[in-house]
């Protein structure tokens, strides 16, 4: 006889395990604790099978019945219920285990010794080049004809090195992946970057004569795009920071009375903080500036989303448009300054100190980041002082003196 939910609850436990038949195959099991399982047996291609529904009262005599039915007929189509069952779940799982799921664990494993900028332009990297392509993909189906596929289509934008990069990073995540069961096997290490990219030559980042920079300064000033990427150039060239350095201001770094830009360690390459002097010409940007982004966290957010900074490649493609594609990058002020400055007879420590070249240790850093500002402050002055002079076209043969 079929079963009733009278039946079922004033079923009372035994020293043994016992069950009460519904028919079909279909029986709820009462074991000595009291606890109530809803079982299916069925043979599939001659093999006894036992299937579970669930454990009563959570799973009502009625669901117990429309679950087993919908079983029994997936067995009368050929297919074993348990066996798809199986598949549905491991199907759902790898639909949870997407490559970004599955990267963004990675990222928070790996950032543990990292500065949040390496942290932070690593992840870009991911959502902009990455993701798009393989971002959604479960990561066990991910194969190495797609990551080639996904390489190649960002050196085909001119940007080899980052196409490098993005693969290596990959990697990394597959990497984790494996170690952490995810997958089986690695598709990244399937094949190497010169098995699938043009050979490139390596040269120094691009930068112009000194002769030439008075036409530069010029085209800066008269920059038709975006005012905020104009004074970005600007505050790059009063400044020689990194380009990452520059895009990742926030407000909160400066203090325009005490002259004084103050970069934490999390943002800086060498992991260690590092005070920059602002010039009167860098006071006066900035103030201009905050009538622009004063009410943000950073100085340079990006167009898209302005709680992240603009792109590295902002000030590159701005010197572009002006006409310095492949004469000029952002990193280029760097080797200016670096090269005027040292030519001026500045102490070459002082201007290392400024660069943020200085080997630092943990020890030393709280000194050193503060060491010679007085003589810093005078050669970023003169540095200024320089730039403004040489925009507006007036020769001239030296500064007013070496620090």
């Amino acid at each position: 006889m079929a079963l009733t939910d009278t039946a079922i609850r004033h079923s009372r436990k035994r020293d043994a395990p016992y069950k009460l038949a519904d028919g079909g195959g279909l029986y709820l099991l009462v074991n000595p604790s009291g606890g109530k399982l809803w079982r299916w047996k069925y043979r599939f291609e001659g093999k006894e099978r036992l299937m579970a529904f669930g454990a009563y009262p959570d799973v009502s005599l009625a669901e117990a019945r429309t679950r087993h039915a919908e079983a029994r007929r997936t067995l009368a189509s050929g297919f074993d219920p348990m066996g798809q069952r199986k598949a549905e779940k491991a199907a759902i799982q790898e639909q949870l285990n997407t490559f970004s799921a599955i990267a963004s664990l990675w990222l928070e494993h790996w950032k543990a010794d990292k500065s949040a900028q390496h942290v932070d332009s690593t992840r870009r990297r991911l959502e902009a080049n990455v993701f798009p392509r393989i971002g959604e993909r479960p990561v066990s189906q991910i194969e190495p004809r797609e990551l080639v596929e996904m390489v190649r289509a960002i050196e085909n934008r001119g940007v080899a090195d980052l196409a490098k990069r993005a693969l290596e990073t990959s990697g990394q995540v597959f990497r984790f992946a494996v170690a952490n069961g995810y997958m089986q096997r690695n598709p990244a290490a399937e094949f190497k970057p010169s098995d699938v990219l043009r050979p490139t030559k390596k040269v120094n980042l691009a930068r112009i004569d000194a002769s030439e920079l008075a036409a530069l300064l010029r085209a800066i000033e008269v920059y038709r795009g975006k005012q905020i990427t104009r004074l970005a150039t600007k505050m790059l060239a009063l400044t020689f920071v990194r380009t990452s350095e520059l895009i990742g201001a926030r407000w909160n770094e400066f203090d325009l009375e005490a002259l004084r830009w103050n970069i934490p360690a999390e943002r800086m390459k060498m992991d260690s903080p590092h005070i920059v002097p602002l010039a009167r010409q860098a006071v006066e940007l900035l103030q201009l500036l905050q009538s622009l982004t004063g009410n943000q966290e950073l100085l340079f957010p990006g167009e898209q989303d302005s709680s992240k900074p603009m792109s590295n490649n902002t000030i590159l493609s701005a010197l572009k448009r002006m006409g310095y594609a492949g004469k000029m990058t952002g990193h280029g002020f760097r080797g200016l300054a670096s090269t005027i400055l040292h030519e001026q007879g500045y102490n070459h420590e002082h201007i290392e100190l400024q660069l943020a070249h200085a080997p630092r240790n943990a020890v030393s850093a709280a000194y050193n980041h503060a060491l010679y500002l007085e003589p810093r402050a005078k050669m970023m002055q003169d540095w200024a002082d320089f730039l403004e002079a040489t925009q507006r076209g007036r020769k001239v043969l030296a500064f007013h003196g070496a620090a």
